[in-house]
């Protein structure tokens, strides 16, 4: 492994966003540091019956109950979904069944699929000293693509495809319908939000850690979601989502051995080891 650009160092002393790359099976992958913090995770009532509006009141989106979340340590988040081609290096073979560049996300991965992948990047043995490869937590992951912002998305209140990879015919937050798309897009087409991150909304939803269940109803401290259940939560939205799927509190879940759908993939943290 090659390690450039401030891969160790003290926490309390770096910046937000500040970035990092390593690179391993000759495959750069670019993470930007995400800093301890408190938010409001969830979303208000206005924005869910907006939400629940914007296709015909067919869902419910009242389980985004907002509620103070703290999380305790910082730690490091990739830049963009994992892509094809850091997927194809560690599990040897592309997931998809269509053929798209190296520079897209790898999408049609399982839950399990994605442990897997992160057991061998651990096995590898080549973390930074004190953090371990993971998926990020569902609390994790919003806090990420916030980056201190309270809006629907972290660029703003509206989506017609024009910000993010989505299905723009189907906007929120404006009228004015957009194009829609027809598969994923490079990694980082669109703008990073503060923190460095691209694509947190659309082009490829991204599996979490934890189970799909009900928020806490009062303020938490780094929280894992319920300790079983039946399905795994994805975030973010993706290229053949709805706009209002794509938004920082939406929530979605599938069974974990699913790989059929060609819109959700991945995005690794480095955790901080207890």
């Amino acid at each position: 492994m090659k390690k450039t650009q401030n891969d160790n160092g003290d926490s309390a002393y770096r910046k937000a966003g500040e970035r990092m790359t390593l690179t391993i099976m000759r495959v750069k992958y670019p993470f930007r540091w995400i800093p301890a913090g408190s938010f409001v995770m969830g979303s208000p009532l206005s924005e869910q019956k907006e939400a629940a509006k914007a296709f015909f009141g067919i869902f419910d989106y009242s389980e985004e109950v907002q509620h103070r979340v703290n999380i305790s340590r910082g730690f490091w988040m990739l830049e963009s979904p994992v892509t094809r081609g850091m997927w194809k290096a560690i599990m040897g073979a592309d997931p998809c069944y269509y053929s798209q560049p190296n520079n897209h996300p790898a999408v049609q991965v399982s839950w399990d699929d994605c442990q897997e992948y992160v057991r061998k990047l651990n096995d590898l043995g080549i973390c930074p000293e004190g953090f371990t490869f993971s998926l990020p937590t569902e609390a994790e992951w919003e806090y990420a693509c916030r980056a201190g912002t309270t809006t629907p998305y972290h660029f703003g209140t509206a989506l017609n495809g024009d910000k993010a990879n989505c299905c723009g015919q189907f906007p929120f937050g404006t009228d004015v319908k957009g194009e829609s798309s027809y598969g994923t897009s490079k990694v980082g087409t669109y703008p990073a939000n503060s923190w460095g991150l691209v694509d947190m909304h659309g082009n490829a939803s991204e599996w979490t850690l934890d189970w799909r269940g009900a928020y806490p109803t009062g303020e938490v401290t780094d929280p894992l979601g319920p300790e079983t259940g039946e399905q795994r939560v994805f975030r973010g939205g993706g290229w053949s989502d709805l706009a209002h799927d794509c938004r920082s509190a939406s929530r979605r879940s599938d069974d974990p051995d699913n790989a059929d759908n060609d819109s959700v993939g991945a995005r690794l943290v480095l955790r901080q080891k207890d």
